[in-house]
């Protein structure tokens, strides 16, 4: 599945009645989503036992892959983010809806791939131990280039600020496109400028 070993494949249900239970959501967090999710399955674990290529990491040992099956495409991320903080381990998620799948995985934020028909969805194992590979799937889903002398927590927070200056000068392009007063037009141009000199 994925394009991953035969190896590390399972198929484990995760029951949404055992998740509501074991984590006490509370009536709106069911509510929300249960809109969004119809099913999930663990569908593979990758470890130095299922690919023994790969040798265990300082920090991870082993990462599962969990199948969501969507019951809308613009689901709210926020209900994939709270899934992967209820449960303890190193989690990607393939999320399904009709034929096409979305990777995304949680790394101080919910990061997603774009969507591909599900036939067309692989996942690589790039590295030597499960560092190396976990970091590389992350950098891969985000789409995410780490420069030299950055962690890939701080290329993730950068890109992020990035994202937000670029967002202010969109914003500050409409006020100036619509500003009639000459004194105000000046004001935002100067403020473009200097959001401008933050973009890298």
């Amino acid at each position: 599945m994925y394009g991953l070993p035969h190896t590390t494949e399972i198929r484990k249900q995760l029951p949404k009645k055992a998740i509501y239970a074991k984590f006490e959501l509370k009536p709106t967090q069911r509510d929300g989503f249960d809109a969004d999710v119809s099913r999930i399955d663990i569908v593979a674990v990758v470890s130095p036992t299922t690919v023994p290529a790969i040798a265990a990491g300082e920090s991870i040992k082993e990462f599962y892959v969990l199948a969501v099956q969507l019951k809308r495409k613009d689901y709210d991320e926020k209900n994939i983010a709270m899934l992967s903080k209820l449960i303890p381990q190193n989690i990607l998620f393939a999320l399904q809806y009709e034929d096409q799948t979305q990777l995304a995985v949680y790394h101080t934020k919910l990061i997603r791939s774009d969507w591909k028909p599900t036939d067309e969805t692989s996942i690589s194992l790039i590295g030597l131990n499960l560092d190396t590979v976990w970091e590389n799937i992350i950098k891969t889903i985000g789409e995410i280039q780490v420069q030299e002398g950055k962690t890939l927590t701080e290329q993730i927070a950068d890109d992020e600020e990035q994202k937000k200056i670029k967002a202010q000068i969109q914003s500050l392009q409409k006020q100036l496109d619509k500003e009639k007063q000459f004194n105000k037009q000046i004001e935002i141009n100067a403020k473009i400028k200097t959001l401008k000199k933050q973009l890298k």
